[in-house]
């Protein structure tokens, strides 16, 4: 009998294993792939958590549910099977990285405080249907939150489903739309037209449209069996015949059971607030900070004090164009009340050396922000208009330099280096600051990129205003000086806030995931050096890139002809479709590969030095030709174009952020890439010069890395060798192949070299094979040899990527993490290529983090050794480059070589000395 309450109660029944699905697709198609802390992939359950809150925050107070709960298929065979074997035999497994997420989905599930409903031997659709007759029989109504076609049969005037992804209601009377019938006649139709992804046989021939009319005519599966014999078509009436018994197979098996001995009752699934922090506690251990957000925002309750500061919510933001000073004195007045300050810079182009300063935004607090603009001209779009208001550069410069250098006020900022080295131009030097880019790359190194858009999306949940929006694209894309103060005033205050909002995000994470020394020591520092570094620049002798840009010509015709006559006939170099032509097609060499794109042959530089090796002359040539044309369209002749008109040097943009393991990149010009390898790439050194008057230092750290892999993997002969200055390279031969030093061939040596410096990025036997022009066989040899004189550098590895498994990052001596997403990754090659990055991070990463620590004590020691006019301009590699006075070499060098020898000190007691090697002269090359 149907219960009497005043209310009508609701029960909503979630298809959980559906939302699973459904959650795992739509997340495979975004362009971050979720990985948590531990490298473990949790996109489907981002997805599913996030569609679980949909569902509860968007609904209706007419259409809340009074019930809920969520059905999973349980795993193994149900009672189908039996019934029919194959049924559903053909569906593929589950792929493999959302296997581990079906356990943590049902964590996902009980931490919102539902019920999460699974039976051994019947399927989710089965417990639906057991609880939807139950539930209807207390006078209940049931919403079923599925796009399962199978759970048609159960809607009736009380029962519906919701597709919440569609938004939208499917009732009892849009049945007949999908299935031609009502729901009471859903299963005799499925009977007939079977079902190809449960492998449902039904009768051949017969579809959905056809099984409706059929049912329709006869009024139900088992009469039309029984007058088969009554149908005119041939084949229809046959195939009705002969497969009668398979159509009452196929009947039982999309028959959902409604009478499932369930356990829990419908009482139990009273729909009740979750508790918040067993809810933000699981959030936080998935790192849905996003989700946990909003969470926060939507909570009508008490929230714990320790969840609500790492939590940032904003009802609705105002943003402020301040154009007059009084107005200025008041944001300036609040961020001394509060004690911090985000602030960013709006300029005309993004080389921080050539750009000009168009505004600064301010934000105190989240939601509130303002634009001061202070270098707007008439708008582009109108010549008509006039200059827009502001206050003059001058006044608000003078206004905010005591406050922006106030050690009281910290100054919050996302990539503050590029903002620092803009406010210095105009006299302002921006301390103490935080940085939010720094403290996501201390957090989550490997995991995602930490530009303020991506964060934004991570964190807060925001989609910021777009800099096309406000400036166009292409052609018409106008300078942020042109760009209306209203649009101005929107897109840049709202950088300030969403800075400040990261910020309030980030700051706690430091100490919880104990990375606040990294940023602290490693990253928060770095910014003012590589600020100064970059305002000083470097000069270049155009004289001499012009000599090395005719050398190069020069040498790039003559590879020319010499590949053409070697070819027999004219071609385009500069094209791997006609080189592969000349190459696979003409001369017929062996080994060639077609793109399975275009169906050309394959060119890359892997094919040319395969090619190489096998003593093909044209390859070798080939490779060659693009040496010389690489160095003189990206270095001889750009470097000449990079030179800045304000100061004749050029200026270099270093990034803190773009690698997983602490290494710095660099561009505009990227000096990181010069080639050292090959005697013209050294030339390129030659153009680096010091001014007139000063000498160039070059001071580089030897064989660093090596170094660090003795210490980490504790191999006492590699580190007696360093410690008695032994050479490391022939140390190695003589060990695994069992030569004395004195006297050895140089190639023995250099295939020692080739080992050592391979077995840190994890070489293969096919790599260096290929490196050194030697069968695999003899490479995987010679590997064996190394692992079996020095098998502690084989447990380090082994130890390395089991660590690297189990936690989804890796450390540096000095704390880093380098999270390794590729180790879970479905791609074997992608596994391989996590497993190497998994052994060389620790050591890369330990190498950058000394070099950081020596780059951030190098300026205070110069200072206090009274050499203020020594200047550290470059960072490359393992080498750090300066400018000095003439003479001032020989006290500046023992101050550059003891602050690097002793970088690790006095945290850091390094097993194996650091040795600095150290040369001045008048140009790179020659310091070098």
């Amino acid at each position: 009998m149907p219960e009497d309450t005043d209310h009508q109660k609701h029960l909503y029944l979630i298809d959980g294993s559906g939302y699973i699905f459904r959650a795992y697709h739509a997340m495979a198609y975004s362009k971050r792939p979720l990985t948590r802390g531990d490298g473990t992939p949790v996109g489907a359950v981002y997805g599913f958590s996030n569609m679980i809150m949909k569902l509860l925050r968007d609904l209706s107070d007419a259409e809340r549910p009074s019930h809920l709960a969520v059905i999973f298929d349980a795993s193994g065979k149900t009672f189908r099977n039996d019934i029919y074997p194959e049924y559903k035999a053909h569906r593929p497994p589950a792929p493999e990285d959302l296997i581990p997420q079906f356990p943590i989905i049902r964590e996902a599930t009980e931490a919102f405080g539902l019920p999460s409903i699974e039976m051994l031997g019947y399927e989710a659709d089965d417990l639906i249907a057991t609880y939807t007759k139950q539930a209807r029989e207390k006078g209940w109504k049931v919403t079923i939150v599925s796009s399962d076609k199978d759970l048609m049969q159960l809607l009736d005037a009380e029962t519906d489903m919701f597709d919440t992804m569609k938004n939208k209601r499917t009732r009892a009377e849009d049945v007949p739309e999908k299935f031609g019938v009502g729901p009471d006649r859903v299963v005799d139709v499925q009977a007939l037209a079977g079902d190809s992804a449960d492998n449902v046989p039904g009768v051949p021939g017969i579809g959905v449209k056809t099984a409706a009319q059929l049912i329709d005519e006869y009024g139900d599966l088992d009469t039309l069996l029984s007058r088969a014999g009554e149908i005119k078509q041939n084949k229809r009436r046959e195939n009705l015949i002969e497969f009668a018994e398979q159509a009452r197979v196929s009947r039982q098996l999309v028959t959902l059971e409604r009478d499932v001995p369930i356990e829990a009752q419908l009482d139990s699934f009273e729909v009740k607030d979750p508790d918040p922090a067993t809810l933000v506690q699981f959030l936080d251990a998935q790192d849905f900070r996003s989700l946990k957000a909003k969470v926060i925002s939507a909570w009508d309750g008490d929230i714990p004090e320790d969840v609500v500061t790492e939590t940032v919510t904003v009802e609705k933001a105002t943003y402020e164009c301040v154009t007059e000073m009084d107005a200025l004195k008041a944001w300036i007045k609040k961020a001394y009340d509060i004690g911090h300050v985000a602030v960013d810079t709006e300029t005309t182009g993004l080389n921080p050396a050539k750009a000009d300063l168009v505004g600064i935004s301010l934000s105190v607090e989240p939601g509130k922000a303002c634009y001061i603009p202070v270098g707007h001209g008439a708008n582009s779009d109108d010549l008509l208009s006039e200059m827009p208001k502001q206050i003059a550069k001058a006044d608000v410069i003078e206004a905010l330099k005591l406050l922006m250098e106030d050690l009281a006020v910290l100054k919050i900022g996302q990539n503050l280096k590029y903002d620092m080295s803009i406010l210095a131009r105009e006299g302002i030097n921006l301390y103490p600051i935080d940085d939010t880019m720094l403290m996501s790359y201390a957090l989550d190194a490997g995991k995602h990129g930490h530009g303020m858009d991506e964060l934004a999306g991570i964190h807060l949940d925001m989609t910021p205003i777009s800099f096309k929006e406000v400036a166009g694209t292409g052609k018409n894309q106008i300078t942020f000086d042109k760009v209306p103060l209203d649009k101005a005033t929107d897109y840049a205050a709202e950088d300030a806030d969403i800075t400040l909002r990261l910020w309030h995000v980030l700051k706690p994470r430091l100490a919880k995931e104990k990375v606040t020394t990294v940023y602290e020591t490693l990253e928060r520092p770095m910014a003012a050096v590589l600020s100064a570094m970059e305002r000083e620049g470097i000069k270049v002798d155009g004289s001499v890139l012009n000599k090395l840009s005719n050398e190069f010509a020069v040498g790039i015709e003559r590879l020319d002809r010499e590949i053409q006559d070697l070819a027999g006939r004219p071609f385009n170099v500069n094209s791997p479709k006609q080189l592969g032509e000349v190459l696979f097609d003409d001369m017929g060499l062996e080994g060639g590969k077609k793109s399975s794109k275009t169906g050309a042959w394959q060119t890359n530089v892997d094919v040319l030095e395969k090619l190489a090796a096998e003593g093909h002359e044209m390859p070798a040539k080939v490779m060659e030709y693009r040496q010389f044309s690489k160095l003189k369209s990206t270095y001889t002749d750009s470097l000449q174009n990079e030179v800045n008109p304000r100061t004749g040097r050029v200026h270099t943009s270093y990034h803190l952020a773009a690698t997983t393991t602490g290494r710095l990149s660099s561009n505009d010009p990227n000096l990181q890439n010069i080639p050292i390898r090959t005697e013209e790439g050294r030339k390129i050194r030659r153009a680096f010069v010091p001014e007139n008057g000063n000498i160039l230092i070059a001071a580089d750290y030897s064989q660093i890395e090596l170094r660090v892999l003795a210490h980490m993997a504790d191999i006492d002969a590699l580190k007696q060798a360093f410690e008695d200055g032994t050479d490391i390279h022939a140390m190695t031969a003589s060990e695994v192949f069992g030569v004395p030093i004195e006297g050895m061939d140089p190639m023995v040596r250099r295939q020692a070299k080739a080992i050592n410096f391979g077995i840190i990025y994890g070489i293969s036997a096919f790599g260096l094979a290929r490196q050194l022009g030697i069968s695999r066989g003899d490479a995987q040899g010679y590997i064996d040899a190394y692992f079996e004189r020095f098998p502690g550098i084989r447990r380090y590895m082994d130890t390395t990527i089991d660590f690297a498994r189990e936690h989804g990052y890796v450390e540096t001596l000095f704390g880093r993490k380098c999270h390794i997403t590729a180790l879970t990754d479905k791609n074997p090659m992608k596994r391989g290529f996590g497993e190497r990055a998994a052994i060389n991070a620790p050591i890369q990463g330990t190498a950058a983090d000394i070099l950081r620590r020596a780059m951030v004590r190098m300026p205070a020691a110069l200072e206090n050794a009274g050499l203020t006019d020594v200047k550290m301009l470059l960072q490359v590699h393992d080498e750090l480059v300066f400018e000095a006075p003439e003479g001032r070499d020989e006290k500046a060098i023992p101050v550059i070589e003891e602050v690097m020898a002793n970088a690790c000190q006095p945290v850091l007691d390094l097993s194996v000395p650091l040795v600095v090697d150290s040369g001045i002269g008048k140009n790179w090359q020659e310091a070098h």
